[in-house]
């Protein structure tokens, strides 16, 4: 969805009265075990030895943001190496679609909040779309259905928690949950949830609209390639819809065997600003091709 400030008013969810914002204030909160854990596991993180590095330029950052606060975003072509841009002050949805659609996003495991530009993005460009025939299969099963916008506390719940085999560190925080939650009830976040026989949240993902670009925030799978069948469909729809292409923001193997390829942070920026000028989907999304008929997409033919 365009972002306009000037001349257009989004669709506004009213999420103060329950049962929304009963849910939300059961889903989007963390135990003290929990906020500990993530404390020294973020730590442990930061320590490793590919990023301790960065830790005295953070913490110039960190006392200059103290003694002067600067809420203006920062520019993204000053980023550092690591891609490290700025503090972050405001996560209200106009200041998180504005950095969003200046090629910025919050991450951070423990404080402060930072703003990021990475050196590189991950990004996918529909032609180019690898769908594996085991997947493809899978898909015409029938086992599993589609939908978007149904379910955005339980998809960002889901996938803020622990992966099995992994450590359980976190960036999707309550602050972080309340803050896409918001900017959801404004329009500009969208989920894809899979639901299989039982009725049951399977898997699915969310992220942010601009125009003709999305960001994909995060996904979650608990049965086998659920999240990739959601990412399908979903792309499917992005391609349909005129969408330019699909950010990552930073490469994974995942990404990589699907079809995303790294561009240079300038490039990226000049697409970013291309495609938010593209009219992209307004209002609640609706699947309208379930997974059957997904499988038979040819993206190279598109």
């Amino acid at each position: 969805m365009a972002f306009h400030a000037d001349r257009m008013t989004l669709p506004q969810v009213d999420a103060t009265e329950s049962p929304i914002a009963a849910r939300r204030a059961a889903l989007f909160r963390e135990s003290l075990a929990g906020r500990l854990e993530r404390y020294a596991l973020g730590t442990a993180w930061a320590l490793m030895p590919k990023r301790i590095g960065g830790l005295p330029g953070l913490a110039k950052m960190w006392t200059r943001e103290l003694l002067a606060p600067d809420h203006a975003l920062p520019d993204p072509d000053a980023a550092g190496a690591d891609g490290l841009a700025g503090i972050v002050h405001d996560l209200s949805p106009q200041n998180l679609i504005a950095a969003h659609r200046k090629g910025l996003f919050p991450f951070a495991h423990i404080a402060p909040l930072k703003w990021w530009s990475p050196p590189n993005r991950s990004l996918l460009f529909f032609p180019e779309f690898h769908i594996s025939k085991r997947l493809r299969r899978q898909m015409r099963q029938g086992q599993y259905t589609v939908t978007f916008d149904k379910d955005f506390e339980g998809v960002i719940t889901a996938c803020s928690q622990s992966r099995s085999g992994r450590w359980h560190l976190t960036w999707i925080t309550p602050r972080i949950m309340r803050a896409y939650a918001e900017a959801f009830d404004a329009g500009h976040v969208h989920s894809f949830e899979v639901w299989n026989d039982k009725g049951e949240l399977a898997g699915g993902g969310y992220g942010v609209s601009m125009g003709g670009a999305f960001v994909t925030e995060s996904q979650f799978s608990r049965e086998t390639n659920t999240s990739k069948m959601g990412f399908t469909v979903f792309n499917w729809h992005l391609a349909k819809w005129g969408y330019a292409f699909n950010d990552g923001k930073l490469m994974t193997p995942t990404c990589k065997d699907q079809g995303f390829r790294e561009l240079p942070r300038a490039e990226f920026l000049d697409r970013m600003a291309d495609a938010i000028k593209l009219p992209g989907k307004s209002g609640r999304w609706q699947v309208e091709a379930d997974m059957a008929q997904v499988s038979e997409w040819k993206p190279e033919a598109d």
